[in-house]
């Protein structure tokens, strides 16, 4: 056998061992389950706390829009906030947002379908 074989041979055995080595140390697997979990978010209950907590505070519609987007129906619209609000209805957490376009708030949350808040709850 000539020494060239042989050295290249050698080489080519070091290399596709530290080729393999470096593989198997990385684990896809924990990082996957990290970014999955830091996905998940709060809860729907969590998010009307948040929606119930701001409301009231500018930017409130801006959180209400990004928790619940697509799955509000407007229900009507009434004098309150600075001039009209509306009514957005949640039908899969039952609950109705009292909203004004005006200063992008929430100034009224109760449960269930309501058309109309009293005066007093959208001022």
């Amino acid at each position: 056998m000539k020494l060239a074989t042989l050295v290249t041979g050698i080489a080519m055995v070091g290399l596709v061992s530290v080729g393999n080595i470096t593989t198997h140390n990385t684990s896809p697997s924990v990082s996957i389950g990290v970014v999955a979990s830091a996905a998940e978010g709060p809860s729907v209950q969590e998010k009307i706390a948040l929606v119930t907590k701001n409301k009231g505070q500018i930017g409130g519609g801006d959180q209400l829009r990004r928790f619940f987007y697509g799955d509000l129906e407007p229900l009507g619209v009434q004098p309150g906030g600075a001039g009209m609000v509306v009514n957005l209805y949640n039908k899969a957490n039952n609950i109705t947002f009292s909203y004004c376009a005006t200063y992008d708030v929430v100034v009224a949350v109760k449960k269930g379908k309501v058309a109309m808040f009293a005066a007093s709850e959208v001022k």
